[in-house]
């Protein structure tokens, strides 16, 4: 029953809205997938098992009682651990939202609402089977900052999914789940997406309520989605799409119909081709496979565009102040008062309570970047530092307003190079924030992108070829322009 789950979404929840097949079915290969399979690639932190099963249980009830079901009718879904599912664990991967600081996730915060986003998943009859890993407190381009354990990458599990959703991909990926949600701050979706060989869509800033996500940097945050194709990713994000009066940062804007726009031509469609994301750093292999698909979407009837866009070389310093700051603010709530770890001794002060929950619960990522953040954010550093690249980012935003005044859509890798392996770049900072070079400018001007699979390429000294994604960026509110590109990528490569 696994190859269930290799199905499209859409057409599974189909198949269950005509009885052809169980939710209950559906949820249990599912569940068979995760037991035999996660053990070796850490993709889920906690699975709930006996809940999926009722809410399986409850649409196939609905659909023998002649109910009308909704779009994503018993389709398995893992959540990342930083989105809260109401009474189920909640580490968002890190020690300090469990109990005593330990291993063990499990044992983590318990959620006690729902994020809007899983509220109108289960409003569509999605089934949610688990909590998926993830870099901690989503710091991280490869999931090996979970406070757990590392998850691995299922096409060479020496290597790293991406992250900081790299549990979400892997789930996909892997056939344990038809679709994930994951989180995107600087290309958490759309990086784990690329070397995981999955489709990752991270829409508008403003398209999803952040409503039950634990903040990492609010003003860059945004909720998407996994899945194995093109229209399964447009699907969900019509799900949880929409304006949520419980997140001020939530737009009123109309939600189109995007599984359509996965039907329509790309003839006409002006791709621009920005020059600057094809620089030293794209592995040979990965910008092959790229060109090739951008000159798919020229055979199917797309009019390719060579263009620029200078201020990219601004985005990985510009998010790295930004988001810091951001995380600096944030996580001052995890302080050992409210919720999850607490750890002191007789006769400490508050502030050195404070010390020790901080200094035990937080890994050494979370603590660089706090730390970070904090100096950007002091007396005498905030006009240089922070103040500072606010204005860069609204270069960089002006930027690509500049270019979209010329074309419809841009092509860029999303990845500069395909999955590295494991503990390669822990130990340098720096080389590890350039795995997400290609996925920040759209971060920072708040721009929908996705990461289609356009093939495989042999990593550097050799190796089974490993996924390459190729990155879609499109104007404000135009993910449907995404979904169509996309999709032309999907035809043109099967």
């Amino acid at each position: 029953m696994r190859e269930l789950l290799t199905r499209s979404a859409g057409e599974l929840a189909s198949e269950v809205a005509k009885g052809a097949v169980g939710a209950e079915e559906l949820t249990r290969a599912s569940l068979d997938a995760i037991a035999s399979r996660d053990g070796r690639l850490g993709a889920f932190l906690t699975v709930q098992a006996d809940a999926a099963l009722a809410a399986a249980r409850a649409v196939d009830d609905k659909r023998r009682r002649g109910e009308r079901l909704g779009p994503l009718a018993g389709v398995p879904i893992g959540i990342k651990d930083a989105i809260l599912v109401e009474g189920a664990p909640a580490t968002a991967a890190s020690r300090v939202l469990t109990r005593r600081g330990g291993a063990d996730p499990n044992e983590g915060f318990c959620a006690p609402y729902e994020a809007t986003s899983v509220a109108r998943l289960r409003a569509a009859d999605a089934v949610l089977v688990g909590k998926t890993n993830m870099d901690e407190l989503a710091m991280g381009s490869s999931t090996e900052n979970s406070g757990f354990f590392p998850t691995k990458n299922p096409h060479d599990e020496a290597r790293i999914p991406g992250g900081s959703s790299g549990g979400s991909a892997v789930a996909v990926a892997a056939n344990m789940t038809t679709l994930s949600l994951g989180s995107d701050t600087g290309g958490s979706i759309r990086q784990p997406a690329s070397l995981c060989g999955v489709v990752g869509v991270k829409p508008t800033y403003g398209r999803v309520s952040r409503y039950g996500l634990i903040a990492f940097a609010s003003s860059l945050d945004q909720i998407g989605v996994f899945s194995r194709d093109t229209r399964g990713a447009a699907l969900a994000l019509g799900v949880i799409a929409g304006h949520d009066p419980a997140d001020a940062t939530s737009v009123a804007r109309d939600v189109p119909g995007w599984a359509r726009s996965c039907e329509e031509s790309v003839a006409g469609l002006r791709v621009g081709v920005p020059s600057e994301y094809f620089a030293d750093g794209v592995e040979p292999a990965v910008r092959a496979r790229v060109e090739a698909a951008i000159a798919a979407l020229g055979e199917e009837g797309a009019t390719v565009v060579p263009v620029s866009l200078p201020a990219t070389r601004f985005a990985v310093a510009t998010y790295y102040i930004l988001a810091t700051a951001e995380a600096s603010s944030n996580l001052s709530r995890f302080d050992g008062v409210r919720f999850g770890l607490r750890v002191e001794k007789p006769g400490d002060s508050l502030e050195t309570m404070y010390e020790r929950t901080r200094g035990a619960g937080f890994g050494a990522e979370v603590k660089r970047r706090i730390v970070l953040g904090t100096f950007v954010l002091s007396s005498g550093y905030y006009d240089a530092y922070y103040l500072r690249a606010q204005r860069a980012r609204t270069v960089i935003r002006r930027d690509f307003d500049r270019v979209f005044e010329a074309v419809d859509v841009l092509a860029t890798p999303t990845s500069p190079t395909v999955a590295f392996k494991l503990g390669e770049r822990t130990a340098d900072p720096l080389s590890m924030y350039l795995a997400d070079v290609c996925t920040l400018p759209a971060s920072l001007a708040g721009l929908p992108a996705i990461s289609v699979p356009c093939g495989a390429a042999e990593p550097p000294g050799g190796g089974p070829p490993l996924p390459v994604g190729l990155q879609l960026i499109a104007p404000a509110w135009q993910e449907a322009r995404l979904f169509t590109a996309a999709a032309a990528v999907e035809r043109s490569l099967s």
